[in-house]
């Protein structure tokens, strides 16, 4: 190729590529528009139990659908990420890819979903060359927007709030009193729960052959592991069928006891309210919105700027407390309605051990010398003498 030759090419390269970035730029544009307008675009061919109709919109996949309430159901009951994947590829269900293999990642993006309670968190990930079309996650650097209740649900909200609760509650490892971490482990409705009165370890569930005669029991990790204690912990060893019985015993005292306890899940609810900050999420939007525009009438006017500016920033922090504050109150009083629901729809004692309700109401066992205190997700707490 000769001298003209090699220029044209380059010339022609040159174009080639300002058309690519022209195209994509439009393209970008285009897309951020529609996320502006609250219109959500989604690959329904690999998204499970979705579908859409003639007109483009998302629509329930039944078949499907029972597929994702499944998982949802199995991870609340206790079941590990491998669990799930390893029980759908027993009964042969395919992915939302139509792929056999269900891997635990999958399990965990489809437990993270928003969508999945009709909502829409739009620009997840963005494209950073126009080129390779390479796209990364999305951690601010371009503008993310939330359709709320783009299309129909498939969890309730509420059960979806309840999913990424326990999926935090599993992410954080517990730290024993000696510094070692205990990571997370959901084989039991105990696990995790139990606790020792004594050195304020946990508790573990233990398969005891005490001279030929086996049974299951619940030991302190610092009896286990007397090497990495700081002291020798002398708490006793609890049966499994014991501390049934004690969960059966708090909660039947709630319900015979219903009158007083719902008079003090009225008082957590009120604790609840009066502890609202006084500057909601959104009254602390309207605020920076305010801010901003001022901010760019004082450009001229630098001492006036940094103070704007320091302002805007201290605002940023104090919306991003305010929404956790926020998430936790519902929560809470989420946890509230739980047991005041149990309460006026239990009309009778209950009779047997439900590992589901256990899960659902309890949040921690301590285990004294002499008895046993039950705390409840609502706040309530019950002492048993066993």
């Amino acid at each position: 190729m000769n001298a003209k030759g090699e220029v044209l090419l380059t010339i022609m390269a040159s174009l080639a590529q300002q058309e690519s970035q022209s195209l994509s730029q439009n393209v970008k544009m285009g897309l951020q528009y529609r996320y502006q307008q609250g219109k959500v675009q989604v690959n329904h061919n690999r998204f499970l139990g979705y579908t859409k109709d003639a007109n483009g919109h998302l629509i329930i996949d039944p078949e499907q659908a029972e597929i994702v309430k499944r998982i949802y159901r199995e991870y609340l009951e206790g079941s590990s990420m491998d669990k799930i994947a390893n029980g759908l590829m027993a009964d042969d269900i395919l992915t939302g890819a139509g792929k056999t293999k269900w891997h635990t990642s999958t399990i965990n993006k489809i437990l993270r979903n928003e969508k999945y309670m009709g909502d829409a968190l739009l620009q997840k990930t963005y494209t950073t060359d126009f080129l390779t079309k390479k796209r990364i996650k999305n951690n601010g650097t371009v503008p993310q927007y939330y359709a709320e209740g783009d299309h129909e649900a498939i969890i309730p909200k509420e059960l979806f709030i309840q999913v990424q609760a326990e999926l935090v509650r599993r992410r954080v490892v517990h730290v024993s009193p000696t510094g070692k971490k205990r990571s997370f482990s959901c084989n039991h409705c105990f696990a995790q729960m139990v606790f020792c009165g004594d050195c304020g370890e946990l508790y573990r569930r233990v398969h005891w052959n005490n001279h030929g005669c086996k049974s299951i029991v619940w030991r302190c990790i610092n009896r286990l592991e007397p090497t990495s204690a700081e002291k020798n912990c002398t708490n006793r060893t609890v049966n499994e069928l014991l501390l049934r019985e004690i969960t059966v015993k708090a909660i039947n005292q709630i319900l015979t006891e219903r009158d007083v306890f719902l008079k003090t899940l009225q008082q957590n609810i009120a604790k609840a309210v009066v502890n609202a900050d006084t500057l909601s999420p959104d009254g602390i939007q309207s605020r920076l919105l305010e801010l901003q525009k001022e901010l760019i009438k004082k450009a001229n006017n630098k001492q006036d700027y940094d103070a704007i500016a320091d302002e805007i920033f201290r605002l940023r922090d104090q919306k991003e407390q305010s929404e956790v504050d926020s998430h936790h109150r519902e929560e809470a009083m989420n946890r509230i309605k739980e047991l005041q629901d149990f309460i006026a729809g239990q009309e009778t004692d209950i009779t047997e051990f439900d590992e589901a309700l256990v899960k659902k109401l309890i949040e921690k066992i301590t285990v004294f010398t002499d008895h046993f205190t039950i705390e409840f997700k609502s706040g309530i707490t019950i002492d048993i003498e066993a």
